[in-house]
C-alpha cells in the first residue's frame, strides 16, 4: 500500500502524548534521529496539567509540553499522535484523535494495551505486518507489547521458512517494563541494599527487585497464567496471522534496568538447524546474530540497551523436539523495539520516502 500524508518538502506534524514517562522520551529521540523522514520540526509535546510548563531537554532542544486536550490536538491537524499512556487513557481518547479540523488523516500509534486485540485495530510489527494497517482501513494502530515485539523480530523469519508450531518461552524482563519510577526503584533499592537495607522499599514491584527476581507480571489469569504471558501468546498470533502456533510463556522481572531478554523453544513443522536460523537471520533488518559461545558472545542486556536491533544468540538444537526444534535466547531494549522505536517505524513507513 502507498499512503501519501504529505508533501515530501514539508515536515511530518508529530504529537507525543505522554512525553514525560520513559516511552515518551524515547519517542522524542526516535523522532529526532529520522529526521531525514520526518522533518527538522520537532514534535509537539503533551502531558497531564501536573507536567504542563515543564521545559524538557531532547535531542531538538529545550520544549515546553503542554496540557493535553482532545480539542486542542484536533485542531493542529497532525499527521501522527503517539501516546505513551495508560490504556484508560487511550480507550477514552484514542478513537477521537484519529479525526481532525482539516479532515486530513491523522494516525494514532498507541502504546497501551486498550486496543491490541480489537479485530478492527492493527497490531503492528512494521516488518511483519504492516499491510494490515491498509488492510483494515484503521487510523488507530497498536503498537504490541515489548517482550512480543522482541521475540517476533527473531521469529517471524524462522516461522516464514520452518512454520513454527509451538513456543515454550521463559523472559527475563527489565525494570523499565514498569516505566521511569520501575526503574528508580531497582535503582535507589540498589542503593539501599549496598548501604545495609535489610529489605529496599518496594511500591512499584510486587516485592524488593534488587539482587531479586520476581516470577509473575501483571495479573493472575483464570489459567493460573498472568495477562503479560498471554499477551505473548494473544499478540504473536495476531501478527503472525495465525491461530496454529501455540504458545506458552513464564514472565519474570529481573534487576535489569531496560532491554529485556527471552529464553525460547520452539517446534516447527518443517526439519531445523541452527545453521538454517542464522543463514535465515542474516540480513534481515533490525535483528543481529551474535552467537559464538566459545568466545562468550551472545546477546545480553548490557550490550542491547540502547540499540535499535533485537541480537539473537545461543542457538542450538532442541534436545525435546530434536531436528525439528531449536533453542536460542534474543535480547532487546524495552523501550526502543519494545515501545518507542516500533512505534516510530511504523509511522516511517507510512510516511513517503524523502
Amino acid at each position: 500500500p502507498v499512503y501519501v500524508l504529505l508533501d515530501t518538502n514539508m515536515s511530518s506534524k508529530i504529537a507525543v502524548v505522554g512525553c514525560t514517562g520513559a516511552v515518551g522520551i524515547e519517542l522524542v529521540k526516535c523522532c529526532h534521529a529520522r529526521k531525514s523522514v520526518f522533518g527538522d520540526a520537532p514534535p509537539d509535546l503533551y502531558a497531564s496539567a501536573r507536567s504542563a510548563g515543564k521545559t524538557l531537554d531532547t535531542p531538538y532542544g529545550p520544549l515546553t509540553v503542554v496540557e493535553f486536550n482532545v480539542e486542542t490536538l484536533k485542531a493542529k491537524a497532525y499527521d501522527f499522535i503517539f501516546l505513551a499512556v495508560s490504556g484508560g487513557f487511550s480507550l477514552e481518547n484514542a478513537i477521537p484523535l484519529t479525526t481532525n479540523s482539516s479532515g486530513t488523516p491523522t494516525y494514532v500509534i498507541d502504546n497501551s494495551s486498550a486496543y491490541r486485540y480489537h479485530d478492527e485495530v492493527p497490531l503492528v510489527v512494521p516488518e511483519i505486518n504492516f499491510d494490515s494497517i491498509a488492510a483494515l482501513d484503521s487510523k488507530l494502530i497498536a503498537n504490541p507489547n515489548c517482550t512480543t515485539a522482541i521475540a517476533a523480530m527473531a521469529l517471524y523469519p524462522i516461522h516464514q521458512e520452518f512454520k513454527l508450531k509451538k513456543l515454550i518461552v521463559s523472559t527475563y524482563q527489565a525494570a523499565s517494563g514498569a516505566g521511569e519510577p520501575g526503574m528508580q526503584e531497582l535503582l535507589e533499592g540498589c542503593k539501599a541494599h549496598v548501604n545495609g537495607d535489610a529489605r529496599p522499599e518496594n511500591k512499584i514491584f510486587s516485592h524488593p527487585l534488587p539482587f531479586n527476581c520476581i516470577p509473575m507480571i501483571d495479573k493472575l489469569q483464570e489459567n493460573g497464567y498472568t495477562k503479560e504471558e498471554m499477551k505473548v501468546a494473544w499478540e504473536t498470533k495476531k501478527i503472525f496471522g495465525t491461530d496454529d502456533i501455540k504458545v506458552s510463556t513464564t514472565a519474570v522481572r529481573i534487576p535489569t534496568l531496560r532491554a529485556h531478554a527471552e529464553a525460547i523453544t520452539l517446534e516447527t513443522e518443517k526439519d531445523i538447524s541452527p545453521q538454517a536460523v542464522v543463514d535465515c537471520l542474516k540480513g534481515k533488518p533490525g535483528v543481529v546474530v551474535e552467537d559464538d559461545p566459545a568466545n562468550n558472545v551472545f546477546p545480553l542486556p548490557l550490550t542491547c540497551s540502547g540499540r535499535d536491533d533485537v541480537s539473537v544468540g545461543r542457538i542450538r538444537q532442541s534436545l525435546i523436539f530434536d531436528n525439528k526444534g531449536i533453542d536460542l535466547f534474543v535480547c532487546g531494549d524495552q523501550l526502543l523495539r519494545g515501545a518507542a522505536l516500533n512505534a516510530v517505524l511504523i509511522a516511517e513507513a507510512i510516511v513517503p520516502k524523502k
